[in-house]
């Protein structure tokens, strides 16, 4: 059985099945389009801020590769835990 965010496939059948009654069949599509433009727009929103904060340090001088360097260190020792482990998985 497949877990969904820690919800099984009985609980969200109960959640749609809720959802139909409170809000009708034919409501459905109408909300489902309006979650989609809100999420789109807040993964928008996100993403012009991620570009002004950029914008605003390099105006500045500053350094913003810190974040590569990171994800650098962070792949090493990923690639160290899986060289060790990877033997105790064969075994």
């Amino acid at each position: 059985m497949t877990h969904f965010l820690f919800i099984s496939g009985a609980e969200i059948f109960f959640i749609m099945f809720i959802v139909v009654m409170v809000f009708g069949a034919d409501k459905i599509p109408g909300i489902a389009k309006g979650l989609g433009k809100g999420m789109r727009q807040l993964k928008d929103a996100t993403e012009d801020i991620k570009q002004e904060i950029q914008k605003s340090a390099d105006k500045q001088g500053i350094n913003t590769d810190f974040a590569t360097d990171i994800k650098k260190e962070i792949d090493k020792v990923k690639e160290n835990v899986n060289e060790v482990t990877g033997s105790i998985k064969r075994k």
